[in-house]
């Protein structure tokens, strides 16, 4: 009995302590056949075959032939749309709000992905491939953003990255900001005019710190002992988004500081941000199209308001407005449960707003991949894209479709009919094992003469 013992817990600890940098995103190759093809750039296309090679989609046609070794989806009777885009999550991360000052544009959630994080695997369920993960709502400029893949089963933090995605940071306006530093702290912004100066005060001094480090790089072509300015972190971060190298993501509601912000963007020479949930975007839709030089995004909850004063005013028709002025427009979650309905909340702005399917289905694919600046690479079925699909048993603006599987660059991340019953079910450390196998108190019924985690490695380190 403690050979037995002791050799699962010596594979489990062997396992946790594999190098995780050396893991590497797993790509696929597979065929998937006679599907109807929701492309969202080109079109439904029907009884059409999809070709991946090496996580990428290689072919799109009809009659397609599986070239040795691949496998074969058969999609009879099934959609394929794009895998799913949440361009507002907080899935995979924990504790991002580092509210110790109005500005903290030096902090990354990048540093603490979470890849064992359930709610990657749940996403998937909804068809979601990938998240745009977020700094939290206490900062007027808070930390650094990152683009998730949602490559569910990777043990190292890095492996969800998606590789090359543009930076972004999070910004605030109104309430949270004036709370948690004004009322909170009694240090500005203590009001909606303070948050303006907060913003202009940073942006200035990120121009003065930019400007010194040039005035150094001349300075040096000439004299080799020319002093460098201190580095700060902080400033580095504010530069590169005054150089358009960094992406604005802004947490806002009222339409009067959505406007505020973008004067403030056009007095610094920043001309490229999408605003989060927007909920008075209807407002002034004419003013975020004609924003720079495509556009101010709006990525919208669909039917969320009244949650706190300042979100006391919206609509359902916002999605549809907005789209209709010609803004990039985007349905996100900004939750772990809605993430994985997203293409129900899709149905619901064609429902109250008249959107073709392709267009409802654009909120949720290629419109929140273009404001995250991934839409080379994802939101549509294109070849030459990423193989990152969900398969449904309908068309997913149906409220009767289920999603079925979906692939994330060509792998299998979800698959309602293969995977284990209680996939979904969160890991309870202190619950009992059978043979091995972990369950919650949902599965208590399956238990025979399971024992305790905790009090199983105890009794397998001391040798019993």
């Amino acid at each position: 009995m403690f050979i037995r013992r002791f050799s699962v817990l010596a594979l489990l600890l062997m396992l946790l302590a594999l190098p995780a940098q050396a893991q590497q995103p797993e790509t696929g190759d597979v065929l998937i056949t006679d599907a109807t093809v929701l492309t969202v750039t080109n079109g439904t296309l029907e009884d059409t075959d999809i070709l991946v090679r090496d996580g990428t989609i290689a072919t799109i046609g009809q009659d397609l032939d599986a070239p040795d070794g691949i496998d074969t989806i058969d999609a009879t009777g099934l959609h394929v749309m794009p895998g799913i885009v949440d361009a507002h999550a907080h899935i995979a991360i924990s504790n991002v709000n580092e509210a110790t000052n109005p500005v903290t544009a030096e902090v990354s959630v990048g540093d603490v992905l979470n890849p064992y994080d359930l709610s990657l695997y749940r996403a998937l369920a909804g068809g979601v491939t990938t998240s745009h993960v977020m700094h939290g709502s206490a900062n007027v400029i808070g930390g650094q953003c990152e683009t998730i893949k949602h490559r569910w089963g990777v043990t190292a933090p890095d492996a969800i990255r998606m590789e090359g995605a543009p930076r972004t940071i999070k910004f605030a306006l109104g309430e949270n900001p004036t709370r948690v530093h004004g009322r909170g702290n009694d240090v500005p912004p203590a009001t909606r005019m303070g948050v303006e100066f907060v913003l202009r005060e940073a942006f200035s001094k990120a121009q003065r710190y930019q400007e010194a480090k040039d005035r150094y790089a001349r300075e040096r072509r000439t004299d080799p002992r020319a002093v460098p300015p201190p580095h700060d972190e902080r400033l580095e971060v504010l530069a590169d988004i005054l150089s358009g190298e960094v992406i604005v993501q802004c947490h806002s509601y009222r339409a009067d500081e959505i406007l505020m912000l973008m004067d403030v963007l056009e007095d610094f020479g920043v001309g490229q941000i999408t605003f989060q949930h927007v909920n008075e975007g209807f407002k002034i839709a004419p003013e975020l199209a004609a924003f720079g030089s495509d556009g101010a995004g709006a990525s919208i909850f669909s039917d969320w308001w009244s949650y706190k004063f300042e979100v006391y005013y919206s609509t359902a028709y916002n999605a549809t407005i907005l789209t209709r002025n010609g803004v990039t427009t985007s349905i996100n979650s900004d939750s772990p449960e809605l993430n994985r309905h997203l293409y129900h909340e899709a149905a619901k702005s064609q429902r109250y707003g008249g959107l073709s399917d392709d267009e409802a289905l654009a909120l949720i694919t290629i419109n929140p991949a273009k404001q995250l600046g991934i839409d080379d690479r994802v939101g549509s079925i294109e070849v030459g894209k990423d193989a990152d699909l969900a398969i449904f048993d309908g068309h997913p603006l149906s409220i009767y479709a289920e999603p079925r599987m979906t692939l994330v660059e060509g792998v299998v991340r979800f698959d309602s009919e293969a995977d284990p019953d209680d996939m979904r079910l969160t890991v309870d450390p202190e619950a009992a094992v059978d043979q091995g196998t972990l369950y919650t108190d949902h599965d208590h019924d399956r238990c025979m003469d399971g024992v305790n985690l905790v009090e199983f490695a105890r009794s397998a380190l001391a040798g019993d």
